[in-house]
């Protein structure tokens, strides 16, 4: 049977468990009480991120289990897994390359960067520059969920919360006045995007979704379609958007990973056609 390795499981059980239905699962995770391993085959403890020893006890595991595909469960480990698919100490990670994987953990490079691109993104600034309107969302460069992100009805208020989160490495964005909407794309081994699910959020904690619903939107399919193959993403990637009523949709973030609310992609697909099934068959050397 293929084995899929999954980094950072922390209390993801949900997704280790729907990869444990269809493949012999590996949990790598430095937190040796991690609760998701446990839905796992095997369950390792393995080097922090940052230890030179991570790459090279991964490599380990996928040489011992015979892995055929490196799924990261959170953002901290990207850029590593990237890097280490780039100079081929790791080909079996589904992550995008080293210059995407930076981009896209910091919010304000991703905006720059989908700019370039010629995709939509709100207006952004950095501290100290004055955005085309207000009222604007002050938050992060960095992170995830909804920790420190403060909107601003003017410039005066703006500055305050720039300051405020100065530690957080601020930016200042346009305040999108529509539904948010996420898409969770995934795409093959190759950049090719295989599927788009376009879903709402009704409700949420932390600023991640614990509840939402399944749309029928072509013009958000597309646009997750367009994005992961100008990104050249592979595996999983969550993109979330606004459609404002003034500006129309506008890309507010990129996660090159399974985003908070997985039953969409594990629930939602075609029988058959469920992503952890559709990353078991590229492990396994089919192309989809």
């Amino acid at each position: 049977m293929t084995a899929i390795l999954l980094t950072g499981v922390g209390k993801r059980y949900d997704i280790v468990s729907a990869f444990a239905q269809h493949a012999t699962v590996v949990a790598a995770d430095p937190n040796p009480l991690a609760p998701a391993q446990y839905a796992a085959h095997h369950r390792v403890a393995v080097p922090l991120i940052k230890d030179p020893e991570y790459i090279p006890a991964l490599r380990a595991l996928c040489d011992e289990h015979g892995v055929g595909a490196v799924v990261p469960l959170t953002d901290l480990d990207i850029e590593v897994l990237a890097q280490a698919r780039a100079d081929g100490r790791l080909p079996e990670a589904l992550v995008p390359s080293p210059e995407t994987a930076a981009a896209t953990y910091d919010k304000y490079e991703a905006h720059l960067l989908l700019q370039r691109l010629g995709l939509p993104s709100p207006p952004t600034v950095l501290p100290g520059e004055e955005p085309p309107s207000y009222p604007v969302m002050v938050k992060p460069r960095r992170g995830s969920g909804a920790d420190a992100i403060h909107p601003a009805r003017d410039a005066e208020e703006a500055a305050f919360f720039c300051r405020y989160i100065a530690d957080k490495d601020p930016m200042v964005q346009r305040l999108m006045d529509g539904p948010e909407f996420s898409m969770d794309c995934l795409s093959d081994t190759e950049g090719r995007c295989l599927n788009v699910i376009p879903r709402s959020m009704l409700e949420s904690r932390g600023g991640e979704s614990i509840k939402g619903t399944v749309l029928d939107d072509a013009e958000l399919v597309e646009l997750g379609r367009t994005v992961v193959e100008a990104l050249g993403v592979r595996g999983p990637c969550t993109v979330q958007a606004f459609r404002d009523r003034e500006i129309g949709l506008g890309i507010t973030d990129v996660n090159t990973r399974f985003g908070g609310a997985f039953p969409a992609p594990a629930y939602a697909a075609r029988p058959g056609r469920t992503y952890p099934e559709l990353i078991v068959r590229m492990a396994s050397g089919e192309r989809i």
